[in-house]
């Protein structure tokens, strides 16, 4: 056992037995050998089922580093290209003005159409028809490209709908095929998850009761305000633990998120760094600072490279760093200059909290 391994597991240990975390999951990948695989923990804790490595957990936003990787490997096969506007393989997301937006656009969260109709429900995403024909139709809130604003939701119907168009597979069948199968990770990284192998998955928790805020403290906040009839935040649809555990949600392609272990997270960025899934040149574009500033609907400032965040959180930063963290506090991530890739997941959504990714991924940035 190496010392990282050893330190990560007392760490994970730690946060379990402390009662901050039920389960926890950390995986590092380094040119192709594992050599952190570090668990803790229960998956299901009304029947004390224990978390094991090969626990796939429901990870929202960390999903979506899956669906640009998926997009990255198509336009590597030249597929598509970053500049491909989205019409010309979706014909009607150019309504209202959306005929110049490209697949880059929608990398980088400039599209513009971050936003889904308010009174959007967990059934309305496990509609993918009728969630793209919502999304298509929409006005965008800026020109797209002139402006940049994180899509919550609709970056992975965005994104997912091009797959589906220019391959005629939906991107659930693309990640399985050409990501996940190739990479040995075809039970533990998914969109959509077979009926089959829902038995397996981790059961998701809140840390704390969800905080309700009121209606004027809401219309003040940008992530929550409302244009032309369309909200970032739709309120019936929420990524909370009910949410991330229904059945329909977690059979679906809401590509927005992803179903994962840690390490086929990890393995999935290691293989980006290390040439299996697309060329140097490429991971080179993927990685790099596309667009930076201020974010339209956070309000916060952002950096993005194509599809992953650049620096992961406020506190870890570096420009070496790219990946995604998502809203229950799980992460997947590479680091260029270490040639590492890192997955941390875990089944205690606290919201909007990254104390455990940081406190994990300091130890595994510091050791090098």
């Amino acid at each position: 056992m190496t010392d990282l391994q050893k330190h990560v597991q007392a760490a994970v240990d730690e946060l379990v037995v402390s009662g901050a975390e039920r389960g926890v999951q950390v995986a590092v990948y380094r040119r192709g050998e594992l050599v952190v695989d570090a668990v803790a923990g229960v998956a299901d804790p009304a029947t004390g089922r224990p978390l094991t490595s090969a626990t796939p957990v429901h990870s929202t936003s960390t999903g979506k580093g899956v669906t640009a990787t998926v997009v990255h490997v198509l336009a590597e096969r030249g597929v598509f290209g970053y500049d491909t506007p989205i019409a010309d393989l979706w014909p009607e997301f150019a309504a209202h003005g959306k005929g110049r937006a490209t697949v880059r656009h929608a990398l980088t969260h400039a599209t513009g159409v971050p936003g889904v109709p308010v009174g959007t429900t967990p059934e309305d995403l496990c509609d993918w028809d009728a969630m793209c024909a919502a999304i298509a139709g929409a006005r965008p809130w800026w020109e797209p490209g002139t402006r940049f604003g994180y899509h919550p939701q609709t970056y992975g119907h965005i994104l997912g709908e091009v797959v589906r168009r220019a391959t005629g597979r939906r991107v659930s069948q693309v990640l399985a095929e050409d990501v996940a199968g190739p990479l040995g990770v075809a039970g533990e990284l998914f969109f959509s998850v077979p009926e089959s192998e829902l038995g397996r998955l981790a059961v998701i928790e809140d840390a704390g009761p969800a905080m309700e805020l009121p209606a004027e403290v809401r219309a003040g906040i940008p992530f929550f305000r409302v244009v032309d009839g369309y909200t970032a935040a739709p309120v019936a649809a929420m990524p909370d633990a009910a949410f991330c555990n229904r059945r329909d949600v977690l059979r679906a392609e809401i590509p927005a998120g992803a179903v994962m272990t840690a390490r086929a997270a990890a393995r999935m960025y290691d293989a980006l760094l290390g040439g299996e899934l697309v060329s140097p040149e490429r991971l080179r574009a993927l990685s790099s600072a596309a667009v930076t500033g201020v974010d339209e609907v956070t309000g916060a400032g952002a950096t993005w490279g194509l599809g992953y965040s650049i620096g992961l959180t406020g506190t870890l930063g570096g420009s070496t760093l790219f990946g995604m963290g998502g809203s229950g506090g799980t992460a997947a991530f590479a680091d260029t200059a270490l040639g590492v890739g890192v997955g941390i997941t875990k089944n205690r959504a606290s919201m909007g909290d990254f104390g455990t990714v940081e406190r994990i991924a300091r130890i595994v940035l510091q050791a090098g």
